[in-house]
């Protein structure tokens, strides 16, 4: 089954988000990447995750260093 069939039949938790609405894509070289990809995108903030939707690459940089090195306190 491919991730985005599960929405399309309204199964599991998107049930009661729907509709949903993909706003990044990325081609990889196979399932294994993929997962990896998934995991790591799934552990960055909203913020980043903004970024990354919006092509802003440089924000998604400057999120990605700790907030010391960012100029924050």
């Amino acid at each position: 089954m491919s991730i985005l069939s599960s929405p399309e039949r309204s199964e599991g938790r998107t049930q009661r988000r729907l509709p949903v609405e993909l706003v990044f894509s990325q081609e990889m070289p196979d399932k294994d990447a993929a997962f990896q990809a998934e995991r790591q995108l799934k552990g960055w903030s909203r913020a980043k995750k903004e970024g990354l939707i919006a092509g802003n690459w440089d924000l998604v940089k400057w999120l990605a260093k700790k907030p010391k090195f960012r100029g924050e306190r």
